[in-house]
């Protein structure tokens, strides 16, 4: 429940859940991965070695890269072209009050507080280290390019992205 979800809190937050813990952790579940940036930040300043897995979400260039080097298990990705198609047509199926197609949806609904709404529940991905090159690189979310700076040159060779 981190403010914002600020890395910086999450990073202080982290280096209270270490004191707390007296560092005994066994992974970090992050609700981004800019506070598994944070929470990373904190283990390291804390010479947590090796680091436990940490989970994040949005495959963020430098979870990625952390992902590469060992620091990040993993992040959760979701195609942005099958989210952004499934929005834009639902958002204009309720605007025109169309009936929203059954196929679309396959019949499913998320329930607001008011009433049910018909919802495409696309399918995330688990990125690691093994899948990175079949995943963001296939789908042009982050080139080879981007990915493999300099500073992780190596690990991309390591792994295969060249």
């Amino acid at each position: 429940d981190t403010p914002d979800w600020s890395p910086d809190q999450a990073q202080n937050e982290m280096q209270q859940a270490l004191t707390a813990l007296s560092n005994k952790v066994d992974g970090v579940y992050a609700a981004n991965d800019g506070t598994a940036g944070g929470a990373i930040a904190a283990m390291k300043a804390a010479g947590l070695e090796p680091l436990p897995p940490v989970t994040g979400q949005d495959a963020e260039l430098a979870a990625i890269q952390r992902i590469l080097i060992g620091e990040q298990y993993m992040t959760v990705y979701k195609a942005i072209k099958p989210e952004a198609e499934a929005a834009a047509q639902l958002a204009y199926d309720l605007l025109t009050q169309a009936t929203v197609p059954a196929d679309m949806t396959g019949g499913k609904t998320v329930n607001n507080g008011k009433m049910d709404v018909p919802s495409v529940l696309l399918t995330p991905i688990a990125v690691t280290k093994s899948n990175i090159n079949d995943t963001i690189v296939k789908d042009g979310f982050w080139t080879v390019e981007q990915i493999c700076s300099a500073d992780y040159a190596a690990a991309c060779k390591t792994e295969g992205l060249q």
